[in-house]
């Protein structure tokens, strides 16, 4: 099946500048052209997309992307720096989810600590104007 830049958008979940951006920067490989010269996508070429979007997703620049890209064209040679590079951002995506999870155990800490406020399980202290920080017992 071919699709327009518009439909290609519509499949992918992309805008149409983002879309554009990936092809100017090369990371769609091989995009044809109609006779008027609009691109032209096929259903390869969007699984190619849905994957860049992974990739993206998972806080891939696109210099490292490029890089990955490069590598996928030189065949299964190439499999173990691609397994390096999705290795090194799944580290990367496994830091970001534990600081994620820290900042959730800490608002969750403050919701207790409000509560007990409002409670009047502990009187909330100000500094400066400001609330003290204060780490209520751990039940």
């Amino acid at each position: 099946m071919r699709y327009t830049m518009k439909k290609a958008c519509e499949q992918t979940g992309l805008t149409y500048e983002t879309l554009k951006f990936y092809c100017n920067q090369g990371l769609v490989p091989n995009v044809k052209r109609d006779s008027r010269q609009r691109r032209i996508f096929d259903d390869d070429d969007l699984t190619w997309i849905h994957g860049l979007c992974c990739l993206r997703n998972c806080e891939m620049g696109i210099k490292d992307m490029k890089k990955y890209l490069i590598l996928c064209q030189e065949g299964n040679a190439s499999i173990p720096k691609r397994r390096e590079i999705l290795d090194r951002q799944k580290k990367v995506l496994q830091q970001r989810i534990q600081n994620l999870e820290a900042a959730v155990d800490y608002i969750e800490r403050k919701k207790r600590y409000y509560d007990d406020v409002e409670q009047g399980k502990i009187s909330e202290t100000v500094k400066w104007n400001k609330p003290a920080i204060h780490t209520p017992p751990q039940t």
